[in-house]
Order: structure tokens, then C-alpha cells, then sequence
């Protein structure tokens, strides 16, 4: 169990000592290209990963609830899987999550509290004024852009033909990342993971 402790400490103090050097050092919208495919792109995201949001500040709320809730369920089943001596790298799949949910449920509980806005400004921690959002309103942090394929598309093709391709459009942070290849991980190694077939594939 301590490796797996330590994973999703080592992912959440990167995904976290990142967006505090985002949050201090750029404005919203401000971009370092580190290459052309390469972009530290500075947005924040009130909703899901990747960008994706719904319902305002009830869904706001509705969604940092979930994932209080699905943090907690993940943290129970790592454990159960450590009793259960799962194989390591099928625990680790799911460490990975954990430390994404987490991550990312840190912005939402008290990034609005601890930050002002980042509008047209660098973001101060513990301004004077109060926070930009109340407790459980704070936004996500992201800023991994990979734009790796950008071209127009060939005029044969139907419907799209002539316009603008991008890929990959969605900007994204250290906690969207640990969540995208733990869930990988976890297809793969699904066999481990699940009650029935964890019984009969543990390792003692």
C-alpha cells in the first residue's frame, strides 16, 4: 500500500506545484510555446476534464460532490485490492486515478477561496479582497496543449473538405493525465481488478 501512497502523493504534488506556478506566474489565457507541438496554454475549467462543464454553479456543486464521493469509493476499493494482493501494476492503475480525482478535486474545493481571478492579471494567493469563488466553486487549472497535427483538409473530402484540422485540441493538466492512463491501465489489466476475477488472479 505505501507504494501506492506514494504514487498519488508524487502525482498530486506535481499536478499541484504546476498549476500554483501557473496560477502565480501567467494570466488567463497567456501561453509559453515550449515547441510548436508543445504549448503551456493557461485556462481554467469550472466543469469536467478536458474542458467540459455543465449546469453552472449547481452543477458546480453537483460535480465537486461526485467527485468527493468518487474519491473516497476509489481509496476503499485501492485498499481492498492491496488486502486482496492484487498484482502491483493493476493497483497502480487505479493509485493513478485516485491521484487525478484528487488533484483536480483540490481546485474545485479551494482554488476560488485561495486565489483572486487571473483576468488581465496575474492571480495573488491569499488576496486581501477574498477568493474569486466560494468554497467548492474554485476552478481547475489546465495547461498541457499538444496541437500536434494542424492543417486544412483536402477539398475531396465530403463535408469537411477545405476546412481547419486540428488535433489535439483539448488543453489538459498532470491530474487529467494520471486519470487517462490509469483507466488505460485499467482496461488492460481489468481481469485483476474486478471482484470475481480478482479472486481468482490474486497473488499471495
Amino acid at each position: 500500500m505505501r507504494q501506492n501512497l506514494l504514487i498519488v502523493a508524487l502525482i498530486l504534488l506535481a499536478d499541484q506545484a504546476l498549476k500554483i506556478w501557473v496560477k502565480l506566474t501567467m494570466m488567463l489565457g497567456q501561453e509559453h510555446r515550449i515547441t510548436d507541438w508543445f504549448i503551456l496554454h493557461f485556462t481554467e475549467n469550472p466543469g469536467m476534464a478536458f474542458g467540459l462543464e455543465w449546469g453552472g454553479d449547481v452543477g458546480k456543486y453537483l460535480l465537486t460532490i461526485f467527485r468527493i464521493a468518487a474519491s473516497v469509493w476509489i481509496f476503499t476499493w485501492l485498499v481492498k485490492l492491496n488486502r486482496n494482493h492484487v498484482p502491483a501494476v493493476a493497483q497502480i492503475s487505479v493509485a493513478l486515478v485516485l491521484a487525478g480525482a484528487v488533484g483536480n478535486l483540490i481546485d474545485s474545493l479551494f482554488y476560488g477561496l485561495l486565489f483572486d481571478h487571473s483576468y488581465h492579471q496575474v492571480a495573488t494567493l491569499f488576496p486581501k479582497g477574498g477568493g474569486y469563488a466560494g468554497f467548492m466553486l474554485g476552478h481547475v487549472v489546465d495547461m498541457f496543449y499538444f496541437p500536434l497535427i494542424h492543417t486544412t483538409l483536402p477539398d475531396w473530402i465530403p463535408f469537411w473538405g477545405g476546412k481547419e484540422f486540428l488535433f489535439f485540441q483539448p488543453i489538459f493538466n498532470i491530474a487529467d493525465a494520471s486519470i487517462t492512463v490509469g483507466v488505460g491501465l485499467m482496461i488492460v489489466y481489468q481481469r485483476y481488478l474486478f471482484e470475481k476475477n480478482a479472486q481468482q488472479h490474486s497473488v499471495a
